[in-house]
């Protein structure tokens, strides 16, 4: 096919590559060591590459020809050789794990410069267009959190909004929201983003030592959307993981007895909105988007009745059959929530406080506390992506992969939010990465654009390849053969060439 002749830059994607080293094996496919991959559309040619992430987490662990560095779903053990003291001292210092750098789950823009991420404190600066690995960055040195998510939001001026968690920090356990600039002032030059780095604000967790777990958050004009699920780590568990000989996914556990509570933080006076607004337990990874209409917050999430889905992902479940014989037991369902922000005070109790054109519900509680019950806008998506110049704003499209009972995702859908009408492109063999959305130079229209996404074959006699989709008619414009194994991967994103610093700068 053809390539739009306006596309140039480079796609660069970040997922789990490497899951045995030596005799050692992970327990996870999340625990794989990142494998950074790219496409570079210059000129009507695409150009691929792919490398690990040099981490200090994969040095120590080729250098050792072992797993030596504990990820989420596997613990690791020091030399059996090392004596009696050296091994009493590890356990203490893994009370707070010191966390791997193993960024293996997105790629962050901060400025010019571009960093793999995963859910730690440690994050990897790479070299975008040659995939070499440069320095590790540690947001604790700058901010109090022990964990933060590779979901960042970006706004106009060209800051970067991120979300962590500070574990037990001065006696409190919160939630902590902090902004990198895009630069430095001028007479500090010498200096990194990260030494300007600003806590926007925090929000204590309900629970001291059960924080939940998040992947990400939204926004709105006005507004961060944070929503505490009842998806929480154990953090007395944790720190005694290791002496117990057990992961540190196994100190996460679902509470569906919980509530989950949503939390809107004014992003000028940088307090939190005073009402209590909750719904029933669910878990979710994925916030789609947000925005302000009429005095509501609408926010669009992709959520799970239950966590059946980190357990799939353990390698011994991934065999042969996996598709066949691993069915979730709650299905990805996109649900919008509309949360009255201005509402009557005086409104009597049990009434709808959604005064707003949807089938959503905010109830009115004896105590004053709103229970919200969502629009179900559709079923079986995951991995959601927007056209992201229309984050906050009212929107109409979501990008999406479809998964149905199975994890595996099989088509690449374009969901029209308004309409609840669906595209979909798919192809027997075919199992699509999530798909990325790049708007053409000249764009009108929210969906004037291309839709690329890598396409992993499970026929071996077929080679994998990018497909490049028209994301209005969702009609196949281009693919593009790798004859190279690759990966199925997590999340990525589209640089265009004006964003790209040249070698020698």
């Amino acid at each position: 096919g053809q390539l739009p002749t306006w596309l140039e830059g480079v796609l660069l994607r970040n997922g789990p590559g490497m899951h045995t080293i030596g005799d050692t094996k992970y327990n996870h496919w999340f625990d794989g060591l990142a494998l950074l991959h790219s496409f570079t559309f210059k000129n009507g040619e695409v150009y691929y590459r792919s490398k690990y992430l040099r981490s200090d987490t994969y040095n120590c662990n080729v250098e050792a020809n072992r797993i030596v560095v504990s990820e989420f779903g596997t613990m690791a053990y020091p030399d059996p050789c090392k004596n009696i003291f050296a091994k009493a001292f590890t356990y203490l210092s893994h009370t707070i794990p010191e966390f791997t750098d193993n960024c293996l789950i997105n790629i962050m823009k901060t400025g010019d410069d571009f960093y793999a991420t995963s859910e730690t404190n440690f994050i990897r600066k790479i070299n975008p267009q040659t995939l070499e690995t440069l320095e590790k960055v540690d947001y604790s040195k700058y901010v109090a959190v022990n964990l933060a998510t590779s979901h960042p939001h970006y706004d106009s001026a060209g800051n970067t909004f991120n979300m962590g968690t500070s574990i037990v920090d001065k006696g409190k356990t919160k939630y902590v929201l902090f902004k990198i600039p895009p630069s430095v002032p001028e007479k500090e030059k010498k200096k990194s983003c990260f030494k300007h780095m600003e806590v926007v604000c925090s929000i204590p967790s309900h629970s001291l030592l059960h924080p939940s777990y998040f992947h990400s958050f939204g926004v709105t004009e006005n507004y961060i959307i944070f929503i505490e699920q009842p998806l929480k780590l154990d953090i007395l568990k944790l720190a005694t993981a290791y002496i117990r000989g057990v992961n540190w996914a196994s100190c996460l556990a679902f509470h569906k007895e919980d509530k989950t509570w949503f939390h809107f933080v004014d992003k000028k006076t940088k307090k939190e909105v005073s009402t209590k607004f909750y719904t029933d337990a669910m878990v979710l990874f994925h916030h789609v988007n947000a925005y302000e209409e009429d005095g509501h917050i609408i926010f669009d999430i992709i959520a799970y009745e239950d966590n059946s889905l980190y357990d799939m992902f353990y390698l011994k479940n991934l065999v042969k059959d996996f598709e066949e014989n691993n069915k979730l037991t709650s299905i990805p369902t996109c649900k919008r929530f509309v949360v009255p922000l201005q509402y009557d005070k005086d409104a009597e109790v049990g009434s709808n406080l959604v005064t707003f054109p949807s089938t959503a519900t905010a109830i009115k509680e004896k105590d004053g506390s709103i229970y919200c019950q969502p629009e179900i806008l559709c079923e079986g998506i995951e991995l959601p992506r927007i056209n992201y110049d229309y984050n906050t704003k009212k929107y109409k499209y979501v990008f999406a992969t479809e998964v149905q009972w199975s994890p595996v995702p099989t088509k690449i859908v374009k969901f029209n939010v308004q309409t609840k009408e669906m595209l979909h492109w798919g192809e027997e063999h075919c199992w699509p990465s999530e798909p990325v959305f790049v708007p053409s130079p000249d764009a009108r229209e929210e969906d004037d654009g291309i839709v690329l996404t890598c396409i992993v074959v499970s026929d071996p006699k077929q080679a994998p390849f990018l497909l490049v989709l028209d994301a209005k008619t969702f009609k196949e414009l281009s693919r593009v053969t790798v004859n190279v194994e690759m990966h199925l991967d997590l999340h990525g994103i589209f640089i265009p060439e004006k964003d790209l610093k040249t070698e020698t700068e």
